[in-house]
């Protein structure tokens, strides 16, 4: 066993709080970017963590690390003693009248204008003790080791290892433009004439173009074209097809004050394809804090469709 002192001071328990993070992280720039400090003061605390401890945790390079042995072996004890100290300090949270502390979640872009952005407020009106932190981020990541508490996403991109609470019904997909544009493209009367259009592709967050899912009762249709733009970013796509630029497919929700001012409308209103919802999920490995539980029962009282 690695050899720890009896006495740990407040030095020592930061400091092992930052070597969790770091490994957890993947890199020191990585925590340090968690951590809101230095990649260098990061580095210093490790040098000196292992000085007083008389053994070498890291085997460092310039573009990785990795524990030796005895990093391995402390790294064990330092996740399953922390792992209790939080646990208890978010027992706590049952003697308060309100949850307190941070709460990190990590969202779509159009599950954050859907489900999060017309609660926040409230949230922070109802809950003033607790700090929020919300990365709104398209592509795929490990929330865990990111740090984060929650995530939101699509029901089947959610990692199976994640315990995940669904927040609204199925989603509608859709295809709009503007009127103007309509008036002076091609044809438009069965989904094979969208090939003489200008549609905007989308890049998802695992790197792929989604091709267009369209159904109609029972026919089924996947559009696979030359895109003429391809975004990574649903309003992007949006604000172009609001300017005439082409045809853009999003959520219906997500285009519903468009479509009700008329800078868009529908494009083969008859086809459209319904996907998952959004859900939240978060680590089987801890339980909900009580500041997420908060939100949690917040967001299901607006009844998002």
């Amino acid at each position: 066993m690695v050899s720890v002192m009896s006495q740990l001071t407040r030095s020592d328990l930061g400091d092992l709080n930052f070597f969790r993070v770091i490994v957890e992280a993947g890199g020191f720039r990585k925590a340090a970017d968690q951590l809101d400090i230095s990649p260098s003061a990061l580095s210093r605390s490790m040098r000196n963590l292992e000085e007083r401890q008389g053994v070498r945790l890291f085997h460092r390079t310039n573009r990785s690390i990795k524990l030796t042995s005895a990093g391995q072996e402390l790294l064990q004890s330092v996740i399953m003693g922390f792992d209790t100290i939080e646990a208890g300090l978010e027992a706590l949270n049952r003697y308060r009248e309100h949850p307190t502390g941070l709460l990190k979640i990590n969202v779509l872009s159009d599950a954050a204008r859907l489900v999060l952005a017309p609660i926040l407020a409230k949230y922070t009106e109802k809950y003033p003790e607790v700090r929020l932190e919300i990365a709104v981020q398209d592509t795929v990541i490990d929330i865990v080791k990111d740090g984060f508490d929650a995530g939101i996403r699509y029901g089947d991109i959610v990692p199976e290892d994640m315990i995940a609470l669904r927040l609204c019904k199925p989603l509608n997909w859709i295809m709009a433009a503007s009127p103007d544009y309509l008036k002076h493209a091609p044809e438009l009367e069965k989904p094979d004439d969208l090939h003489y259009h200008k549609c905007i592709g989308t890049r998802m967050g695992n790197g792929k173009i989604y091709h267009w899912e369209l159904e109609k009762g029972k026919e089924k249709y996947v559009l696979s074209t030359d895109w003429t733009m391809i975004v990574n970013e649903t309003i992007l796509s949006i604000e172009i097809a609001q300017r005439h630029g082409g045809i853009c497919y999003n959520l219906e929700n997500r285009i519903a004050d468009q479509l009700a001012e008329g800078s868009l409308v529908r494009v083969l209103p008859e086809w459209g394809s319904m996907g998952e919802a959004f859900y939240l999920y978060y680590s089987n490995r801890r339980q909900l804090p009580k500041a997420l539980q908060a939100l949690l029962k917040l967001i299901k009282t607006y009844h998002f469709q």
